[in-house]
């Protein structure tokens, strides 16, 4: 990567940057600009009116640069950095196996070191905003609060409250209620956490739970967040314990509405597409994790057309921006384009759009991020188009889609801070961070109860071939 300008060029208060190519919500354009000024988007416009109308203010250009908003991840799990690798090879439902006994041994100093290294990964792959689905450690989510922040990254925060399997230590429904609205209260008005209430799965709640913590969530104006139909092995067991299928049995208690965010929901029915169509939730679309360990693909091309609110999530698999782009729309292919004809399954802005805009809706924080357009929070990316993978370039859109890498964003930018040049962070030691991650976290995978069913690579190897 070239450097044509430095990290220095963004230091100022309020300015006018002048990129090649600006990345608006109805596709990429030429000839604008934007005025940043007290970490909002002051102006977007032509660059000949802006100039004029900002005579005086600092002004970079920006050649062969693409300015373009934040990634929004709508599902994270940022306190499960430490075992990322440990779940590779296998089979559906890991959480039962790998992710509650792992989480269960992590206190408060461990929370917040695995979710500085989520935000600094998420960072690096141009996510500037993730919905955090909530921890099942007993330790203060406080931590990963401050992990976000101190890393700069804007972050849905979810806690978890669940009165029924999962839980450590139970607490009365009461005291759960009491935790959620302070919860709520703490964060509503920060700049860069917003609160969120989540039940892990419709199944680790009681009814009268699931109708309250969604109410909540309405009359607060946040995300309820919950896992639904990822798994055969889920949606079985809620018919078994329900008579019900996941989304099915949310409907029926009524925790269905505008602030549902389902995360996954690759194995639904004609019925259950209706009940997200009328109850205008919304969804997580997850491919990368559908690719690794999911039973399916969530018809997200169907849900989109259908109206049903959809953002993109890499559900802690992996905080690539790009990459994620692309196995959105590749999934959709494989899934469902090939056996009908579909070359396109939406064609590269719709994946474009879920990613940014529509993924800021899917969280309830449109009004916040995810579009370049004035009065929005600046958190934006600026991405090196001087690559011999964007030239020649004929449709700008599609190629972010399948031909653009992590390592083409120069500049990671969230409330109108930089926060990342060239892949590390400015103000703060990421090295560090990574040194004191890989002394804990030995520790706490060696103490946690974790049940493996597909050997290491080596392993599996050697007990496939014998060498």
């Amino acid at each position: 990567m070239d450097s044509r300008f430095a990290a220095e060029a963004f230091a100022h208060e309020e300015q006018l940057l002048i990129p090649e190519w600006l990345l608006l919500k109805d596709g990429p354009v030429r000839g604008h600009a934007v005025v940043v000024s007290q970490g909002r988007f002051k102006a977007v416009g032509p660059t000949v009116a802006l100039k004029m109308r900002f005579p005086d203010i600092a002004t970079t250009e920006l050649a062969d640069t693409l300015l373009m908003p934040g990634f929004v991840d709508t599902h994270h799990h940022l306190t499960q950095s430490f075992g990322k690798s440990l779940v590779f090879g296998e089979p559906s439902e890991i959480f039962r196996r790998v992710w509650v006994p792992l989480e269960g041994c992590l206190n408060e100093e461990h929370l917040y070191l695995a979710s500085k290294l989520s935000a600094l990964e998420a960072l690096r792959g141009g996510f500037t905003t993730v919905s955090d689905a909530g921890t099942r450690a007993d330790a203060s989510v406080g931590a990963i609060a401050k992990a976000a922040t101190d890393a700069g990254l804007r972050c849905v925060l979810g806690l978890i409250c669940n009165d029924l399997g999962g839980i450590k230590t139970p607490q009365r429904a009461e005291a759960i209620v009491e935790r959620a609205e302070q919860h709520i209260a703490r964060w509503e008005s920060d700049r860069l956490i917003h609160p969120s209430l989540a039940i892990s799965i419709p199944e680790a709640a009681t009814d009268g739970m699931l109708t309250k913590i969604s109410n909540l969530c309405a009359e607060a104006g946040c995300a309820f967040q919950t896992h639904v139909n990822e798994h055969l092995a889920a949606v079985e067991r809620s018919i078994e314990q329900r008579k019900l299928r996941p989304i099915e049995h949310l409907h029926r208690v009524g925790a269905l509405g505008p602030q549902a965010l389902l995360a996954h929901a690759t194995l639904v029915t004609p019925t259950e597409i209706k009940m997200l169509c009328d109850s205008g939730a919304a969804v997580s679309y997850n491919p990368v994790a559908s690719a690794w360990k999911g039973n399916a693909v969530a018809p997200a091309h169907l849900m989109t057309t259908l109206g049903i609110r959809l953002g993109l999530g890499t559900d802690g698999t992996r905080s690539d921006g790009f990459r994620l782009l692309d196995y959105a729309e590749a999934a959709q292919r494989f899934a469902f384009g090939l056996g009908i004809g579909d070359s396109s399954c939406g064609g590269g802005w719709t994946w474009m759009e879920h990613a940014t805009f529509h993924g800021a809706q899917a969280l309830g924080l449109d009004s916040v991020t995810g579009e370049i357009a004035a009065g929005k929070d600046a958190d934006f990316l600026l991405v090196d188009l001087n690559v011999p993978e964007m030239q020649p370039s004929w449709d700008l859109t599609w190629e972010l889609v399948r031909l653009a890498n992590r390592d083409q964003i120069m500049g990671v930018f969230v409330a109108g801070k930089l926060r990342l040049w060239q892949g590390w962070p400015v103000d703060w030691d990421a090295k560090l961070l990574m040194a004191q991650v890989a002394q804990v976290a030995k520790t706490v995978v060696a103490e946690a109860p974790i049940t493996k069913l597909h050997g290491f690579a080596s392993e599996h190897r050697f007990a496939r071939t014998g060498s």
